[in-house]
């Protein structure tokens, strides 16, 4: 026998949204309309007005699924050994996922660009919390976390305006990890 109606909805719903999420990852969303999405993933539109009143709400419910997900596997890969470059890198492979066209699209409509902003300014708090931790345990030289946190923001900021992919061609995911490494060598305690 199988499941429930209400279950195979729930699963056919869920199929959707990660079908939804998956095609804007791979190739952005300013392009497709509700009857490109509809016919890519084998609905009706009807159907994807279930999961969302427009395609604007249907993008930014995508993106802002993205990122929670984002961020709950980023908060997993995080170590005691080397906390902000584990942090930094778990960002840079969470955002390889998405092509550099999701990216430009996230930039250009506000919408989406306000949930990744929002994104942006916790990953900065977290990175803050976790210099300041660092340093309280001796494992980070003694430096002003604020400060540092700061520079760190400033940078995520230019990484998620594209304004680091426009200067140096590197995609957001290769300029986190850049990022990772200058950080973390910043806050080695000196030998000897």
């Amino acid at each position: 026998m199988t499941g429930t109606p209400v279950r195979r909805g729930e699963a056919r719903r869920a199929e959707l949204e990660d079908g939804v999420l998956a095609l804007i990852l791979e190739e952005g969303f300013a392009h497709l309309t509700l009857d490109d999405v509809a016919a890519r993933l084998r609905c009706s539109k009807r159907t994807l007005y279930g999961l969302a009143a427009s395609r604007e709400q249907l993008v930014r419910a995508a993106v802002v699924r993205f990122f929670r997900e984002a961020t709950a596997r980023v908060e997993a890969a995080v170590t005691d050994e080397a906390p902000i470059r584990s942090y930094l890198e778990a960002v840079a492979a969470v955002l390889a996922a998405a092509g550099p066209a999701f990216f430009d699209d996230v930039a250009s409509f506000r919408p989406a660009a306000e949930v990744y902003e929002r994104n942006t300014r916790a990953a900065a708090r977290r990175i803050g919390e976790l210099i300041e931790q660092g340093v309280a345990a001796g494992s980070f030289r003694s430096v002003h976390a604020g400060f540092v946190a700061d520079l760190v923001a400033a940078q995520m900021v230019r990484i998620q305006q594209r304004e680091v992919a426009a200067a140096t061609g590197l995609s957001d995911s290769e300029a986190y990890a850049e990022l990772a490494a200058l950080v973390t060598a910043g806050l080695v305690r000196p030998r000897g």
